[in-house]
């Protein structure tokens, strides 16, 4: 008796961490964060619950982001968050489920191999892996099993992943570290030196989902942020309007128009013709900021679709591997690696 609902896809991010449960859908969405007493080692809060205590928590308590630029950076916290995670969406511990796990492109092989293990320790009966760009270009409804080029462009929270697809597999990719995360710190340098005020990577984003924009507008909004006054020391509060956040953002989103160009640059001129027809997947949570559909487009001609919900668009694709499963095996390499519990 097989227990297909039991699959579980995982978009393993630096910033969000989604779960996809086969026959639910996305039944959770978490920030990729953890607390923990430094003193004992003791796991106190995962995901939001965890997000909430950032800045608000006793010396012995801390905060630890276990995913560093989609690869995982604390081994033991991974385990410890995925263990948590996977309990809240399966309702018996009786069978194991089988695991989908998003990756970025440029994974190496031991961060492959820890990814296997990490899933295997959390309570996974077998691990798959999925680059994420394949899984993104899946859940925007692209069929990647043709001989059709389909580029993503998926600007998460640590990375942004470019990537040419066809076939399965990638053809030209480039991951860079300009990303969500990217914006924000951005905007915190911003606002440092045009208001001598320093404020909070959470206030910088803050201000970023409320008024942010790529490109100026005609009619900016504002809003008010507060931090300290680096004169004096003081608590202060200045007003910053929707221009400033594009100023802000000028670099970081010229970083990502460059590797686009470049992975366009380098791919097959028979994929270009495709890719200019089919037009360039956007997705990730940084494509939320207004206006970097409209830079993408003027500066390489192509039309670029936005995805509903983009920050789900990679689980979503993976999830849709789930009723591949069965059809899985090493050797397909390029879709998904395989390894069983032994």
């Amino acid at each position: 008796m097989a227990f297909f609902e039991r699959d579980i896809a995982i978009d393993l991010g630096t910033s969000s961490i989604i779960v996809y449960v086969n026959g639910k859908g996305v039944t959770l969405r978490e920030p990729t964060v953890v607390a923990v007493d430094k003193h004992n080692g003791k796991l106190l809060k995962v995901g939001e619950d965890a997000q909430k205590m950032l800045g608000r928590t006793p010396a012995n308590v801390v905060s630890i982001y276990p995913i560093l630029n989609g690869v995982i950076s604390d081994y033991d916290m991974t385990v410890r968050m995925l263990k948590e995670l996977i309990q809240r969406v399966t309702s018996s511990s009786m069978f194991k489920p089988r695991i989908i796990i998003c990756v970025p492109g440029s994974i190496s092989g031991v961060e492959e191999r820890a990814t296997i293990d990490a899933g295997i320790e959390a309570g996974a009966r077998k691990v798959y892996l999925i680059e994420s760009s394949v899984a993104a270009a899946l859940g925007a409804g692209a069929d990647v099993s043709k001989p059709d080029g389909n580029m993503v462009v998926d600007i998460g929270g640590g990375t942004t992943e470019v990537a040419v697809v066809s076939l399965n597999g990638v053809v030209e990719s480039e991951s860079i570290k300009t990303a969500g995360n990217a914006f924000d710190e951005a905007i915190v340098k911003y606002i440092r030196r045009k208001q001598n005020l320093l404020v909070g990577l959470r206030t910088a984003e803050e201000a970023k989902l409320h008024i942010g924009s790529s490109i100026p507008v005609q009619d900016p909004q504002t809003e008010e942020v507060k931090g300290r006054c680096l004169m004096t020391g003081l608590p202060r509060a200045v007003t910053v309007d929707t221009n400033e956040i594009a100023e802000a953002l000028l670099e970081p989103v010229t970083e990502i128009l460059d590797a686009v160009q470049s992975v366009l640059e380098r791919t097959p001129p028979e994929l270009v013709a495709d890719i200019s027809e089919n037009g360039i997947i956007l997705c990730g949570g940084g494509s939320l900021v207004p206006g970097i559909d409209k830079i993408i487009y003027a500066k390489t001609g192509i039309k670029v679709r936005t995805m509903d919900d983009p920050v789900s668009c990679v689980a979503y694709g993976a999830g849709k591997m789930l009723g591949r499963l069965n059809e899985m095996d090493d050797g397909m390499i390029n879709l998904a690696r395989k390894r069983q519990m032994k």
